[in-house]
């Protein structure tokens, strides 16, 4: 009986052993935790890898904006401060150099990916930690304080354009101060930039010009004042080129002096009407003895004066040129009363200009009086390079011009009204390209 009752109780054992083993074998309640627990770093990595990708993505955006407004400043600015102006920028949008881990590099180099001249080139670096990205196995490629770091840049290039045009420009070869106002309480240049190669100082009066630059220091000239500008080259010096031969061999009459001196021959008066000539070589001074109209003319003046003597020289297509050589008894200005009236050629070698001393020329050339004896109403550029100018009057457009001036020379003084009424609004269609400064910075990468 007991081994009956054992056996039997053996057998419900195992049937109910075997019953639960079936159950629990087709049991899947928590199968999943497994596979969770086994993908659960990758997914943890993955997940932290694209919240931090988001983060560096973010990051080099706002860098990116940050390097090109500091490019665009650097290459505006275009003085010897750039780089302090380009990383000034850089820390307004957050990124300071020095700061933390980031690095702001701003560089002039010759060239750079996109542009070959006048190049501004900003980096901005960072090092940034990484957090879960670590779990799949990134390791970054930098190091901060011990810990893993990825190392992110952003780098733009600009270079700049040439903002405005300038109606007064002193070259300052000589090394003289470009340009100085004494007082001149009537000085009117409104919709006028001036330039100095060197220096410019205006005691009293700023001018009026919408912008006074200066390579070396501005002291009140211009609405807007800047120092530190880069120079600005001479282009007008290879149009010498185009001055035909001196025929006049020794033969340049000079106005006498006194009244027993000899008279100036009757070639070298001039009134009336002389309709278009091309080019005329004239030998020594030349004197209006009447007013006159001379069109279409490139009238070259050798080793002479051109005395208005009072009288108007009036001409549409006509350029002025004072040539020669340099000797102590020879002058090549105008000079006298009256006025010139005279507006550029508009094409051709002279396009654009309606006065022009050969560069060539270092002595005899100052002008003590522009604009005043004479008058000038003149559309065009007016080029005395090597010449000490002191400007007291008032220059206005030509009477068959447009509206447009430029005054290039060594160096200048303004006294007196000093005005400027025919600046540059209409100098493309006048035919002359200007002299042009400032800078525009330009994103170019």
């Amino acid at each position: 009986m007991r081994r009956k009752f054992c056996t039997k109780y053996v057998m419900e054992a195992g049937f109910k052993f075997r019953s639960r083993l079936r159950v629990f074998a087709g049991n899947q309640d928590g199968a999943s935790l497994v596979v969770i627990g086994l993908t659960m770093p990758v997914l943890i990595g993955a997940v932290g890898l694209a919240a931090e990708a988001g983060y560096w993505r973010q990051h080099h955006r706002d860098m990116q904006n940050a390097a090109d407004a500091a490019a665009i400043a650097a290459a505006t600015n275009g003085a010897a401060s750039y780089a302090a102006e380009g990383k000034a920028v850089a820390a307004q949008y957050g990124f300071q150099d020095g700061t933390a881990q980031i690095k702001v590099t701003v560089t002039n180099p010759p060239n750079a990916p996109g542009c070959t001249a006048n190049c501004y080139q900003i980096t901005i670096s960072d090092n940034v930690p990484l957090l879960l990205s670590q779990v799949v196995g990134f390791k970054g490629n930098a190091t901060v304080n011990g810990q893993a770091a990825s190392t992110i840049s952003a780098v733009s290039v600009a270079t700049y354009t040439n903002a405005y045009s300038y109606c007064l420009v002193a070259l300052a070869g000589s090394g003289k101060q470009g340009i100085l106002s004494n007082g001149a309480p009537k000085t009117n240049m409104a919709g006028c930039n001036t330039m100095s190669n060197t220096d410019s100082t205006c005691h009293g009066h700023n001018l009026n010009a919408t912008f006074g630059d200066a390579h070396g220091t501005n002291n009140g000239c211009g609405n807007t004042q800047k120092s530190n500008t880069p120079t600005v080259s001479d282009p007008y010096s290879q149009l010498a080129s185009n001055l035909p031969a001196n025929t006049c061999g020794a033969l340049y009459p000079q106005e006498p002096t006194k009244k027993s001196g000899v008279p100036l021959p009757p070639t070298n008066k001039w009134q009336g009407n002389y309709g278009d000539m091309g080019v005329k070589v004239a030998c020594g001074d030349q004197q209006l003895t009447g007013n006159t109209t001379l069109n279409n003319t490139v009238l070259v003046i050798e080793n002479g004066v051109l005395d208005t003597g009072g009288f108007t020289l009036q001409g549409s297509g006509l350029t002025v040129v004072f040539s020669g050589t340099n000797n102590g008894g020879y002058q090549h200005i105008p000079t006298g009363g009256g006025t010139i009236d005279i507006a550029a050629p508009t094409s051709g070698n002279w396009s654009g200009v309606a006065m022009y001393q050969d560069p060539a020329l270092t002595s005899g050339i100052d002008i003590s009086a522009a604009g005043n004896s004479p008058t000038w109403n003149i559309t065009g550029l007016v080029y005395l390079p090597h010449s000490s100018v002191t400007f007291s009057g008032a220059v206005s457009k030509a009477s068959q011009g447009q509206t447009c001036f430029e005054l290039v020379v060594d160096n200048v003084t303004i006294n007196g009204t000093g005005s400027i009424f025919a600046n540059d609004t209409q100098c493309a269609t006048a035919g002359l390209n200007q002299i042009k400064g400032g800078s525009r910075g330009k994103l170019v990468n």
